[in-house]
């Protein structure tokens, strides 16, 4: 079962900057306390810690340093650096990849509401128990405020860029949006400037898969068995939309996993043979997300990407978008995506200042595709961000 984190940031020291203290290579997770966190939606987390890894050395000016965001079910550890295990960005952050942190100071954080180290339901509060359902309905905005809060901690005074595909493409496009001022680029990828009716209503299915397991207990399951059968059907219904038809009927088509198996009404018998292959998969998947993942969080997470809206409260789109003239942009969306589609790429990219055009990535994978096409992504940004 899912085990609550333990909060371990200190708070920073007068005049410290903690990116000094952070040598070469990285790839570690580290947290730092940022305090309490007022909440766009009322409110306030009275102790927050994020959690992040970062790669390279910030320099003097503090302006070298590139933000990576995650997405969805995404951790902090984009590059191996000095850890044992590949990155989900692997190839593009290192010595001598496009983003070099021979160069570049490379952070990467835990939004607030997950379960990677950052404060979220399975932390413990100020009582000494999990948060649980006691935990406050966190937005899109509120983790960048407390991404803002973490860089002035490391001494980061611009960043010289802030990349992200699919929910780190939101975090990405806020940051500009929210402090134009502290972003020089920005690369929003496989993302939109708005949730539409139909990614909020699959994330709907989602969020309901978990809350109707009886072992949800309301939110409040830390001490006893964790709503595993909701979490992974929401990773099914989820990892049916980030692939597309044409990569799952090629792959799996109508097969059966089992070698000569009949699909009939048997297969739904206890132990019965004759399941499809892509059935398989999905159950799969399913069970690698249930293993690392806690289902508060996946809720948490969730809502706060069916809340985005970069232009809530700042007008039209355009207007949102207005302040940050003084930002380059990349925005880039994936050929077979069903579920960011590129038109919503498009009209990002139309609606901020000036002339940006949309970067292609073919795949036929669908929505996965800014994950698994690293080339391609690497080569965007070294043409717009990364030039030697």
């Amino acid at each position: 079962m899912f085990s609550p984190e333990t909060e371990t940031g200190t708070p920073e020291p007068a005049g410290t900057s903690w990116a000094a203290a952070v040598g070469q290579g990285g790839g570690l997770l580290r947290s730092i306390h940022i305090g309490a966190l007022p909440l766009e939606a009322g409110g306030i987390l009275p102790s927050v810690t994020m959690a992040f890894e970062c790669w390279g050395t910030l320099n003097e000016a503090g302006d070298n340093a590139v933000l990576i965001e995650h997405a969805l079910t995404g951790s902090t550890h984009v590059s191996r650096g000095d850890s044992e295990e590949d990155g989900w960005w692997e190839g593009l952050v290192g010595p001598g990849e496009v983003i070099d942190t021979d160069r570049y100071f490379v952070v990467c954080a835990n939004m607030v509401g997950g379960c990677y180290g950052t404060t979220g339901p399975s932390s413990i509060a100020e009582d000494g128990r999990p948060y649980g359902s006691r935990f406050p309905f966190v937005t899109i905005r509120d983790s960048v405020h407390a991404e803002a809060r973490l860089a002035q901690k490391l001494g980061v005074t611009a960043w010289h860029a802030v990349i992200g595909g699919s929910m780190g493409g939101a975090r990405a496009l806020e940051w500009a949006a929210s402090y134009p001022e502290r972003v020089r680029r920005c690369a929003v990828v496989a993302s939109c400037a708005a949730s539409t009716a139909e990614q909020i209503a699959f994330a709907q299915a989602q969020v309901l898969a978990i809350r109707q397991d009886p072992n949800f207990a309301g939110g409040d399951y830390y001490d006893g068995a964790a709503p595993t059968a909701g979490l992974g059907l929401a990773r099914r219904i989820a990892h049916i939309t980030y692939r597309s038809e044409t990569e799952m009927g090629s792959r799996f088509g109508r097969q059966a996993q089992d070698d000569g198996g009949t699909i009939s009404h048997e297969r739904l018998e206890p132990n019965a043979v004759g399941r499809y292959r892509v059935e398989s998969y999905l159950d799969h998947q399913a069970r690698k997300l249930v293993g690392r993942f806690d289902a508060n969080s996946y809720i948490a997470i969730t809502e706060a990407l069916m809340s985005h809206d970069v232009a809530r409260g700042r007008g039209t789109l355009e207007q949102a978008l207005a302040g940050t003239e003084g930002v380059e942009f990349l925005v880039a969306a994936v050929s077979s995506d069903r579920l960011y589609f590129p038109v919503q790429s498009e009209e990002l990219a139309a609606a901020l200042p000036g002339e940006v055009a949309v970067g292609r990535i073919d795949s036929p994978i669908g929505h996965d595709g800014f994950l698994t096409e690293v080339a391609t992504v690497g080569e965007l940004l070294r043409e717009s961000f990364f030039k030697a």
